[in-house]
């Protein structure tokens, strides 16, 4: 194929598949991009947008500019296209959920204990949520904080209520204290974090990518998912490790997460749809009336 009709944003694994989102996520989860410095993350940008526009360097070949849109995804939003904050993406959930997840499992035979580290998972998550929401619809500092409150304040209830409840329990069923607050928690950040959209909608478009309108149900099937993935994501670090913690927590943690990470982010396109019947009646009639009976279903951005 030649490289001057190299379509960048054509999937590079089939993303109506499992096993193609998975290779996908694989490939832009890798920790090691977060290691990179924001100069070498530009120039993947820059290529990318270059390629884009038909202006490909000459000499360059198509594994540098796959290369090139696999940083782009790892740091750059597809909604804006802005760099995204280090912490909040993907690409560092290995070593940040890695650490803090052993801080949980580690230290947590006491309220103090169980608190700041409840404190410092839901402000991470928290942190997370908003970087990987669908950035089309805007979001207050005001908001932000209460969304922040909200689901640190249910996280750490959660846990110390469930710590004081268990306080008399075998030291294995204690173990499972973070895993619940961290559920519990996900249930109420995720949403929170991203109110705007369940209140106002998120943008939905038809196959090609023309924008049709904007639907509260889309991002209420949006977020959900989100929800179930990330609790998937921490499910097995945080509660059937509990059964093998004192031999092989250290073991097999990182290389859970690796796994786990990209798995998750799997479970459903990041592209989403939903059909047109399903969608609030306004809405509906809306496209029906511009489009007929030729857009069945709609499409938006989930987030992650």
């Amino acid at each position: 194929m030649a490289l001057s009709s190299f379509d960048i944003d054509a999937p590079r694994w089939d993303q109506s598949t499992f096993m193609g989102r998975l290779k996908y996520f694989f490939s832009v989860t890798d920790c090691r991009t977060a290691l990179l410095p924001d100069s070498r993350l530009d120039e993947a940008k820059a290529l990318v947008e270059s390629c884009r526009a038909g202006s490909i360097p000459p000499g360059t070949t198509e594994e540098q500019l796959y290369f090139a849109k696999k940083l782009y995804d790892s740091a750059f939003h597809p909604d804006t296209g802005d760099r995204m904050n280090l912490i909040g993406r993907m690409s560092f959930q290995v070593p940040g959920g890695m650490a803090i997840t052993g801080a949980m499992l580690q230290f947590y035979k006491t309220v103090p204990a169980v608190v700041f580290w409840q404190w410092v998972n839901q402000s991470f998550n928290a942190l997370v949520n908003y970087t990987n929401r669908n950035a089309a619809s805007p979001i207050t500092p005001k908001q932000i904080g209460i969304a922040y409150a909200t689901a640190t304040s249910t996280a750490l209830a959660t846990a110390v209520g469930l710590n004081l409840y268990t306080k008399k329990a075998p030291p294995l069923v204690a173990r499972w204290v973070p895993f619940a607050a961290v559920a519990a928690a996900n249930c109420v950040n995720i949403p929170m974090m991203r109110q705007q959209e369940i209140l106002n909608g998120i943008a939905v478009t038809d196959e090609n990518g023309n924008k049709l309108g904007h639907s509260t149900k889309a991002a209420v099937k949006g977020i959900t998912q989100v929800v179930v993935s990330r609790i998937t994501m921490a499910a097995p670090g945080m509660s059937m490790k509990n059964l093998l913690y004192d031999c092989m927590f250290c073991r097999f943690t990182a290389p859970d997460l690796v796994f786990m990470v990209p798995a998750a982010c799997s479970l459903f396109p990041q592209r989403c749809s939903i059909a047109v019947s399903k969608l609030e009646p306004e809405l509906r009639d809306s496209i029906v009336s511009q489009c007929g009976d030729s857009v069945q279903y709609v499409y938006f951005n989930k987030g992650l």
